[in-house]
């Protein structure tokens, strides 16, 4: 059967719709038993010699034209090589009900195994990208990345936009005397549930009411919630947390801040390449489990190199920990979007 392409579209005469979708879920059902293809469809069909040609042309001559990309290509051969239909992501092409713009740059839509573009379900919805890519942080949520990389392998990223929510509730001393020294602030004379129950800071040795060692942004944290009292008070502290980190320094308090409202406890992450770990239940510093999650703080305007999260996502798993990253505009009331990623084997 021969094919011909026209207005990036690929149509196929009579009884196409017969072999091709009904049978294998391939392209969308038009008038007459024909069918209409996308380019990447028909260069599968040519590959796996469905179809003749396309005007003329071999599989091979059809690849490395400017009609389908092969990054596309490879990935949706890939995802048919494991069982799976797909369609490309335009709102004609699937059921009725299917939502394909989930405000992502989505280019399939991807059924569940033994369903296809006629059962209105769907298991994924994937974005093609290539390993040098810049990846918008902002794109990120609701759909799988497909990264492919110099040697055409495929990496799956998961993303999603999580509810991140803790059950740690600790009701807050009252200005406790607290000392700004260069990086850090310093209790002298703790309560023991700042610490014990709250999590919060360090003990500069393991005694029980020891001195307590909070970094700059925790320190902040407590003195805006009155829980400290510091030479200067809260502008001393953010000051110094500025100094320090610029602008980074204010977007790092408002995840952290968000983070604590939500009963979650935020650590720091430094040991990880993070900015904080965070803890959702927290009985006591003494009965302490794992952390769930690694948090980066970012600016929405941020773009990753795939190589990077996918690192990211590498050392989140190999800790036994999700990727999450904290999505901030340079609004001093704006919200943060959360973003979480790891690896999927489809």
């Amino acid at each position: 059967m021969n094919a011909t392409l026209s207005d990036g579209v690929v149509r196929a005469g009579e009884s196409a719709r017969e072999r091709f979708y009904d049978s294998r879920g391939y392209g969308h059902p038009v008038d007459g038993g024909a069918l209409e293809l996308a380019p990447v469809e028909a260069a599968h069909l040519l590959y796996r010699g469905d179809l003749e040609g396309v005007d003329g042309q071999s599989f091979r001559t059809f690849l490395t034209s400017a009609a389908v990309s092969e990054t596309a290509f490879l990935v949706y051969k890939d995802l048919r090589d494991r069982g799976f239909y797909l369609s490309p992501a335009r709102e004609a092409w699937v059921a009725d009900g299917v939502e394909v713009d989930t405000g992502e740059r989505v280019d399939f839509v991807v059924y569940p195994r033994g369903s296809g573009p006629w059962d209105g379900e769907v298991a994924y919805r994937v974005t093609v990208v290539g390993e040098r890519a810049p990846v918008a942080a902002t794109d990120l949520g609701d759909a799988v990345l497909a990264v492919v990389d110099e040697e055409s392998e495929i990496t799956y990223l998961e993303t999603a936009r999580p509810e991140i929510e803790g059950s740690n509730e600790v009701s807050l001393p009252d200005e406790v005397p607290a000392e700004l020294l260069d990086e850090r602030v310093f209790v002298w004379d703790p309560p023991a549930r700042l610490y014990e129950s709250g999590f919060y800071g360090q003990r500069l040795d393991d005694q029980a009411g020891d001195v307590l060692q909070l970094s700059l942004v925790e320190a902040a944290y407590l003195v805006r919630q009155g829980a400290l009292a510091v030479t200067g008070g809260a502008e001393a502290v953010l000051d110094r947390g500025r100094s320090v980190e610029g602008d980074r320094f204010d977007r790092r308090l408002r995840a952290y801040t968000t983070l604590r409202e939500r009963g979650v406890v935020p650590k720091t992450g430094f040991k990880f390449g993070a900015d904080f770990r965070t803890y959702a239940h927290v009985e006591s510093v003494e009965n302490l489990g794992h952390s769930e999650l690694l948090v980066r703080v970012l600016d929405t305007d941020h773009a990753f190199a795939p190589r990077d999260l996918a690192l990211d996502v590498r050392l989140a798993h190999g800790v036994r920990k999700e990727m999450a990253f904290a999505l901030i505009d340079g609004g001093e009331n704006a919200g943060i979007e959360w973003v979480s990623v790891g690896r999927l084997t489809p």
